[in-house]
């Protein structure tokens, strides 16, 4: 019998990446997601309509902070493995709307372990963030490491790991975190620093560069990410709560990736370069050997061959 699979935020960037393989596996997926405008909605909706394609996939215009359809939902599927990756991303955003943080990242997550919890999923998955970590100086991060968040939107996501934590130690709930670094690849956020810096490019608009370019992140392909979501299945863990890095252990700097683009895109961007925001961290670099332990996995793409993926892709679909 297929399992049945709950992925929330199934238009978004990781949430359709990963509903797009499990189709492809043949995996019975059921997509939530409120298609909210925090960026381009017709991107969620194209990505939407590719997954529509497979008649293994099934759609639901549901926001998680409503309790009562969600529950709905949950009752009448009986999920065996449940995802969620519906959250308000953005940092600087958070300065601006904190509210929508609240609602979603905080409301909406324990509505979901709620459902969870009344109706005895056997696996559950959630998106934690590396920016739990803070701007923490110890490098690589480790998942034992306790971090300072520095704005609203890495507070929810420590907030999410502390009440997964509660539920498992409470209710024996099955539950795995995934601390994400900086994912990057085709159909992204275009509001994700490579995404956008290849947008301006093509508008001849000048982009803004914190930090005065000096940011180094630790840029994780979404195949690799959706590949190591997978392989967790089967892996039996140890504890019923746990969360995991997901990251490839190598940071890059922000000017690398400039260049990078420029050599595929064959233009430049105009650059303006600023200071350090409060809400930004420096560096992330996160220690993956937890993850690879489990999952066996010990090659991720290269990020040349990320980028050109992800400008092949940028072509067809903008230009």
């Amino acid at each position: 019998m297929k399992k049945k699979i709950l992925i929330t935020g199934a238009a978004g960037f990781i949430g359709f990446s990963l509903a797009n393989k499990l189709l492809k596996k043949n995996y019975t997926v059921i997509g939530l997601d409120n298609l909210n405008n925090y960026y381009s909605k017709k991107l969620k909706l194209d990505r939407l309509k590719l997954l529509k394609k497979n008649k293994n996939f099934k759609f639901f215009n549901c926001d998680i902070t409503s309790f009562n359809k969600l529950n709905s939902i949950f009752k009448k599927y009986r999920f065996d493995l449940t995802f969620n990756l519906a959250a308000q991303a953005g940092v600087r955003y958070s300065l601006k709307n904190p509210r929508s943080y609240i609602d979603s990242n905080l409301n909406g997550f324990f509505n979901f372990l709620e459902c969870c919890k009344i109706y005895k999923v056997k696996k559950i998955f959630y998106a934690s963030s590396s920016s739990v970590y803070g701007d923490l100086k110890k490098y690589p991060y480790n998942e034992n490491f306790s971090g300072v968040p520095k704005n609203i939107y890495s507070l929810s996501k420590k907030f999410n790991e502390e009440l997964a934590q509660v539920y498992s130690d409470l209710f024996g709930l099955k539950v795995i975190g995934y601390r994400f670094f900086t994912v990057y690849g085709e159909w992204g956020r275009p509001d994700m620093f490579y995404l956008k810096y290849l947008l301006y490019t093509f508008k001849n608009k000048v982009i803004n560069i914190n930090n005065y370019g000096n940011h180094f992140r630790d840029f994780t392909y979404i195949g690799d990410v959706v590949d190591i979501l997978i392989k967790m299945f089967t892996v039996k863990i140890k504890l019923n709560h746990d969360v995991f890095n997901i990251c490839s252990n190598n940071p890059i700097s922000l000017m690398k990736i400039v260049q990078q683009l420029n050599y595929l895109s064959g233009k430049k961007c105009k650059i303006k370069k600023t200071k350090l925001e409060k809400v930004d961290v420096i560096k992330t670099h996160g220690n993956n050997k937890k993850i690879i332990k489990l999952v066996k996995k010990t090659k991720f793409l290269e990020l040349e061959k990320g980028l050109e993926n992800t400008f092949k892709w940028f072509k067809n679909y903008y230009l």
